[in-house]
């Protein structure tokens, strides 16, 4: 079987080649973007492996379905950007890897919040110019403040185990039914009022879909504590970004942790250092000394990149072998 991987680089020809060692699948590794204009170049291949900012919406699908392919495999977890009703319309299955590395991406939420806390980035580059001081890189004690945590799914969940190893006070909002586990360890399930109003951090940590877009805007902002520290590993679409950068001008927001971005399609995964940004949000986000912003990296460990590679290329045997599993429909988009 034929399979076709946009948006590829050099990390996943490894990590697929290494899996496809139990396979045997005729992997073509395509570093172009999945869109209405490069479609084609799937024409002919029955699977087709796009990465979370390739482009499925019906015109794409439509494209994909009209040269042969039958399957979707999604090699990330998100399935937003994917047209479900279009798909199912034009009988294609969508697959996807739903747990790869919670663990991942979970620490790589605690990484943004020690940087920010202790100002990582700024001491690093003082001491390398020979600056050793310590003006305005005080930071605050993790133990005994309060971490609220927006969705507790495997990411959520191993996020606030780690948080509460911190001996920080855990509150936690999420869909029922909600982790007795966490429960049992003293997390404690609130109102998404209660968490904001509490919380020194909050970390979203919960899929986008409708009712979560834009779940962090300026009404919410306002409802944090003055100068919380927010974090975002979960999908760009959960904060309205214009409204951070309100709350950060007036202090409301103290600091921003971001590793996806709303308008990242076309900018994260790509290298643009030798032109200027033209994203004009995102570099006015940039030059606050209080934000990090990561491209996407959450995931980015070779335990998690075995597992997307191994888990894609599962789902794609278990569909041919006529029992397809991590199947996403339609009725998850609403």
């Amino acid at each position: 079987m034929r399979i076709i991987l946009f948006s590829s680089r050099q990390y996943d020809h490894d990590s697929f080649d290494a899996a496809n060692q139990s396979f045997g699948y005729r992997l073509h590794f395509q570093p172009s973007h999945l869109d209405a204009e490069t479609a084609v170049l799937a024409r002919g291949y029955e699977v087709v492996c796009p990465f979370v900012n390739d482009t499925l919406d019906a015109t794409v699908l439509g494209a994909l379905a009209a040269g042969g392919t039958r399957v979707v495999a999604l090699r990330s977890a998100g399935f937003n950007h994917v047209d479900l009703a279009a798909a199912a319309r034009l009988g294609l299955t969508v697959v996807r890897v739903p747990a790869y590395s919670p663990h991942a991406v979970a620490e790589h939420a605690v990484a943004l919040i020690l940087a920010l806390n202790r100002r990582l980035p700024r001491a690093v580059a003082r001491t390398r110019e020979g600056d050793f001081s310590l003006n305005g890189l005080l930071g605050f004690d993790l133990f005994g403040k309060t971490v609220g945590v927006v969705g507790t799914g495997l990411i959520g969940s191993v996020f606030a185990r780690i948080m509460a190893g911190f001996g920080m006070r855990v509150l936690a909002h999420s869909l029922p039914p909600h982790d007795d586990a966490l429960i049992a360890l003293g997390v404690r399930y609130v109102t998404l009022d209660e968490l904001l109003a509490e919380s020194d951090i909050v970390s979203l940590h919960c899929p986008l879909m409708p009712a979560t877009h834009h779940l962090i805007d300026a009404d919410a902002l306002a409802r944090m504590k003055p100068g919380a520290m927010l974090i975002n590993t979960s999908r760009g679409g959960l904060v309205d970004t214009q409204a951070l950068i309100d709350a950060l001008k007036t202090g409301q927001l103290g600091h921003l942790g971001l590793d996806v971005y709303e308008e990242e399609s076309g900018l994260f995964f790509e290298d643009h250092s030798d032109r200027p940004l033209q994203d004009d949000v995102l570099a006015r986000l940039l030059t606050f000394p209080n934000v990090i912003v990561t491209s996407h990296q959450a995931f980015f460990t070779r335990e998690a990149l075995a597992e997307i590679a191994h888990t894609t290329l599962s789902n794609i045997r278990a569909w041919q072998d006529g029992a397809p599993q991590n199947v996403v429909d339609a009725a998850r988009q609403g």
